[in-house]
């Protein structure tokens, strides 16, 4: 059974890594927009809806960290996972950074990125009813009992 799919939005100023990790992901089914920074990122974001944000840290002008905060600011439920390189060295975590995921860039990345994305697929909730008619309700008496009519009380009446 092939995994749902989600739209995922991936921010990364290096080609190379976003043209790399859309190719895997739409390969699971998912459905990736991509932007090369972090102001073009948040832009897609405010115009498209996305399950999943996947973000590098190190970007010019708007960095992952200022990308994951004003995510936060405006939709706290969004998941996000943070790329970098410099995890270890700046150590980088989940409480420091804001993101859900903080993944190491290297060999090891697309394994860790699909597991990442299957776990807080996982977490996310279940897709809203389109608006429209509201399901029908049954009440008790209409579950596999007959009707009966109620007698007439009047005295007068024979039978």
């Amino acid at each position: 059974m092939r995994p749902l799919s989600l739209r995922i939005l991936l921010i990364d100023d290096n080609r190379h890594g976003l043209i790399a990790r859309r190719a895997v992901l739409e390969q699971q089914g998912h459905k990736v927009v991509i932007a090369s920074s972090g102001r073009d990122g948040l832009d897609q974001f405010q115009s498209q809806k996305f399950d999943i944000v996947v973000t590098d840290y190190r970007m010019p002008e708007l960095s992952g960290q200022q990308v994951i905060r004003t995510i936060r600011q405006s939709q706290p439920k969004t998941a996000i996972v943070l790329l970098s390189g410099y995890v270890d060295a700046l150590g980088l975590t989940e409480q420091s950074t804001g993101a859900d995921i903080v993944l190491a860039k290297g060999p090891g990345e697309v394994q860790e990125l699909l597991r990442a994305v299957a776990r807080l697929a996982k977490r996310r909730p279940a897709p809203s009813k389109p608006p429209g008619k509201a399901p029908e309700t049954r009440r008790k008496s209409d579950l596999g009992q007959r009707s009966v009519r109620p007698r007439s009380r009047n005295k007068s009446s024979v039978r």
